[in-house]
Protein backbone atom coordinates (compact mmCIF):
# COMPACT_ATOMS: atom_id res chain seq x y z
CA UNK A 1 0.00 0.00 0.00
CA UNK A 2 2.84 2.36 0.86
CA UNK A 3 4.49 1.69 -2.52
CA UNK A 4 1.25 2.50 -4.35
CA UNK A 5 0.90 5.78 -2.45
CA UNK A 6 4.49 6.75 -3.29
CA UNK A 7 3.90 5.87 -6.95
CA UNK A 8 0.71 7.97 -7.07
CA UNK A 9 2.53 10.95 -5.51
CA UNK A 10 5.39 10.59 -7.98
CA UNK A 11 3.10 10.40 -11.02
CA UNK A 12 1.05 13.35 -9.78
CA UNK A 13 4.11 15.50 -9.17
CA UNK A 14 5.60 14.64 -12.59
CA UNK A 15 2.29 15.41 -14.33
CA UNK A 16 1.96 18.69 -12.43
CA UNK A 17 5.54 19.68 -13.28
CA UNK A 18 4.99 18.92 -16.96
CA UNK A 19 1.93 21.18 -17.03
CA UNK A 20 3.52 24.18 -15.32
CA UNK A 21 5.91 26.78 -16.57
CA UNK A 22 6.94 27.85 -20.01
CA UNK A 23 7.90 25.68 -22.97
CA UNK A 24 10.12 26.92 -25.79
CA UNK A 25 9.65 25.42 -29.23
CA UNK A 26 13.46 25.30 -29.35
CA UNK A 27 16.22 26.75 -27.22
CA UNK A 28 19.07 26.57 -29.72
CA UNK A 29 19.44 27.99 -33.23
CA UNK A 30 22.30 27.69 -35.70
CA UNK A 31 22.59 30.45 -38.30
CA UNK A 32 25.21 28.48 -40.23
CA UNK A 33 27.46 30.81 -42.23
CA UNK A 34 26.56 34.51 -42.14
CA UNK A 35 28.19 37.58 -43.62
CA UNK A 36 30.32 39.89 -41.51
CA UNK A 37 28.72 43.20 -40.43
CA UNK A 38 25.21 42.04 -41.36
CA UNK A 39 23.22 41.38 -38.16
CA UNK A 40 21.50 38.00 -37.92
CA UNK A 41 18.18 37.64 -36.09
CA UNK A 42 16.23 34.63 -34.87
CA UNK A 43 12.86 34.56 -33.12
CA UNK A 44 12.38 32.02 -30.33
CA UNK A 45 8.74 31.02 -29.67
CA UNK A 46 7.41 29.93 -26.29
CA UNK A 47 4.08 28.82 -24.81
CA UNK A 48 2.75 29.56 -21.33
CA UNK A 49 1.78 26.17 -19.87
CA UNK A 50 1.21 27.49 -16.37
CA UNK A 51 -2.15 28.13 -14.72
CA UNK A 52 -1.50 31.89 -14.54
CA UNK A 53 -0.21 34.59 -16.89
CA UNK A 54 3.59 34.83 -17.07
CA UNK A 55 5.85 37.83 -17.52
CA UNK A 56 9.47 37.92 -18.63
CA UNK A 57 11.35 39.66 -15.81
CA UNK A 58 14.55 39.96 -17.80
CA UNK A 59 16.37 38.49 -20.78
CA UNK A 60 20.11 39.02 -20.49
CA UNK A 61 22.70 38.44 -23.21
CA UNK A 62 26.17 37.33 -22.20
CA UNK A 63 27.81 40.10 -24.25
CA UNK A 64 27.05 43.35 -26.05
CA UNK A 65 27.17 41.65 -29.45
CA UNK A 66 23.83 39.93 -28.78
CA UNK A 67 20.55 41.76 -28.20
CA UNK A 68 17.32 40.17 -26.94
CA UNK A 69 14.00 41.97 -27.55
CA UNK A 70 10.81 40.85 -25.84
CA UNK A 71 7.41 42.08 -24.77
CA UNK A 72 6.92 43.05 -21.15
CA UNK A 73 3.21 42.26 -21.40
CA UNK A 74 1.84 39.24 -19.56
CA UNK A 75 1.35 36.09 -21.63
CA UNK A 76 -1.98 34.43 -20.78
CA UNK A 77 -2.35 30.74 -19.96
CA UNK A 78 -2.04 28.64 -23.12
CA UNK A 79 -0.88 31.57 -25.28
CA UNK A 80 2.40 32.00 -27.12
CA UNK A 81 4.90 34.82 -27.40
CA UNK A 82 8.40 35.41 -28.72
CA UNK A 83 11.88 36.61 -27.89
CA UNK A 84 13.86 38.08 -30.78
CA UNK A 85 17.62 37.61 -30.52
CA UNK A 86 19.98 39.53 -32.81
CA UNK A 87 23.73 38.94 -33.21
CA UNK A 88 25.70 41.88 -34.64
CA UNK A 89 28.16 39.70 -36.65
CA UNK A 90 31.01 42.24 -36.41
CA UNK A 91 33.79 39.75 -35.72
CA UNK A 92 34.70 36.94 -38.12
CA UNK A 93 34.85 33.35 -36.89
CA UNK A 94 32.62 30.92 -35.08
CA UNK A 95 30.38 32.06 -32.25
CA UNK A 96 28.08 30.61 -29.63
CA UNK A 97 26.14 33.12 -27.55
CA UNK A 98 23.62 32.69 -24.75
CA UNK A 99 20.61 34.67 -23.59
CA UNK A 100 19.28 33.87 -20.12
CA UNK A 101 15.52 34.37 -19.83
CA UNK A 102 14.01 34.76 -16.35
CA UNK A 103 10.24 34.56 -15.98
CA UNK A 104 8.58 35.96 -12.85
CA UNK A 105 7.81 33.19 -10.33
CA UNK A 106 9.24 30.43 -12.57
CA UNK A 107 12.54 28.71 -11.80
CA UNK A 108 15.01 27.93 -13.19
CA UNK A 109 15.65 30.45 -15.96
CA UNK A 110 15.81 29.27 -19.58
CA UNK A 111 19.03 29.64 -21.57
CA UNK A 112 18.67 30.30 -25.31
CA UNK A 113 21.65 29.69 -27.58
CA UNK A 114 22.53 31.08 -31.00
CA UNK A 115 25.56 29.92 -32.93
CA UNK A 116 27.13 30.15 -36.34
CA UNK A 117 30.14 31.29 -38.29
CA UNK A 118 30.75 34.83 -39.46
CA UNK A 119 32.55 34.92 -42.82
CA UNK A 120 35.02 37.73 -43.46
CA UNK A 121 33.52 40.52 -45.53
CA UNK A 122 35.08 40.89 -48.95
CA UNK A 123 36.87 44.15 -49.59
CA UNK A 124 35.01 46.44 -51.97
CA UNK A 125 36.81 47.24 -55.23
CA UNK A 126 36.58 50.59 -56.95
Amino acid sequence: MKKILVLICLVTSVATFAQTGVTFKETKHSFGKIKQNIPATYIFNFTNNSAKPVVIEVATAECGCTTPVYSQAAVAKGKTSTIKVTYNAANPGTFSKHVTVKFANINPPTVLTIEGEVEVAKAKTK
